[in-house]
């Protein structure tokens, strides 16, 4: 339950039978909330008003626990609309950090999709599962978690004859370039590929690196700068802060084996890949 006070402060709080929401401005019984319908007003002990709601995913996100830096809701929102998530996709998540992108997959694959998700370490793993249990109330039917690195992990289970097919690749990682190879090996033809990356750097890197496997279209890039609104009788203006660069996202599609593309009729400006780079006749 998400409980907002006048200054419009947002409080997640968990509903037990008995228990009670402590704070500054008095307590608020759980059980005054439970079994009532959303939207209705609760009052503390010292008379101050809260509007009960359940916490949106955006809200949720935005107030859960964390072991890594989460994506950001304008970030996830994209991402599921750049990979064309739908019921039922395979998707392979690597970079689980605090769990945040994996719920809005798992919202949009359903409970008869498939998010496989990898991270490298146990205490980001760990976070990430109890904040995907919170959420969807119990473990996910259509995740599971492993803790590895992506490559080894995925080349092994090949081996040993396991489906790691998949419809969707998602990165968010240091160094996503160092899992285009393998992305490339267990993404159907037309799946795609989608890498979450902070600095102008690794967008460089991930870039070339999809160009120069050939198995890849034209990779493109962008960015999503949100700002809000002040709205106040007369007084219509941007607010003064709004959320501006977080990441950048890459996305590529698989192409089929055998598949050359067509040389990139655009030619990159002189200079732009060192003094010794020759441009292809």
């Amino acid at each position: 339950m998400q409980l907002t006070d006048p200054k419009k402060r947002m409080h997640t709080i968990t509903l037990v039978v008995g228990k009670a929401f402590h704070t500054a401005k008095g307590a608020i019984e759980h059980d005054a909330l439970i079994g009532r319908p959303e939207g209705i007003i609760v009052t503390s002990t010292q008379g101050v008003a809260y509007l009960a709601q359940r916490p949106l995913l955006a809200d949720f996100v935005l107030s859960m626990p964390r072991g890594a830096t989460i994506v950001y809701p304008k970030d996830a929102a994209l991402i599921v609309g750049l990979a064309d998530l739908y019921p039922g996709a395979r998707v392979i998540e690597a970079g689980v950090g605090s769990g945040a992108l994996t719920c809005s997959l798992l919202r949009a694959v359903g409970d008869h999709g498939r998010v496989s998700s990898y991270e490298r370490r146990e205490d980001f793993a760990d976070v990430a599962r109890g904040n995907v249990a919170t959420f969807f109330g119990s473990e996910h039917p259509a995740w599971d978690l492993t803790v590895g690195d992506l490559v080894p992990t995925l080349r092994a289970r090949r081996a040993e004859g396991i489906d790691v097919e998949a419809d969707r690749v998602i990165l968010d990682m240091l160094a996503p370039w160092d899992c285009i190879d393998v992305s490339a090996e267990v993404l159907v033809p037309g799946g795609v590929f989608v890498a979450y990356v902070a600095t102008t750097t690794q967008l460089s890197r991930v870039v070339e690196g999809l160009r120069l496997d050939g198995r890849f279209t034209e990779p493109q890039a962008q960015e999503s700068l949100v700002r809000t609104w002040h709205l106040e009788g007369l007084a219509v203006r941007p607010d003064h802060r709004m959320i501006g660069h977080t990441g950048f996202l890459v996305m590529s599609r698989r192409l089929a084996d055998g598949t050359v593309l067509p040389p990139r009729r655009t030619r990159p400006a002189k200079g732009a890949y060192g003094e010794d780079y020759e441009l292809p006749s």
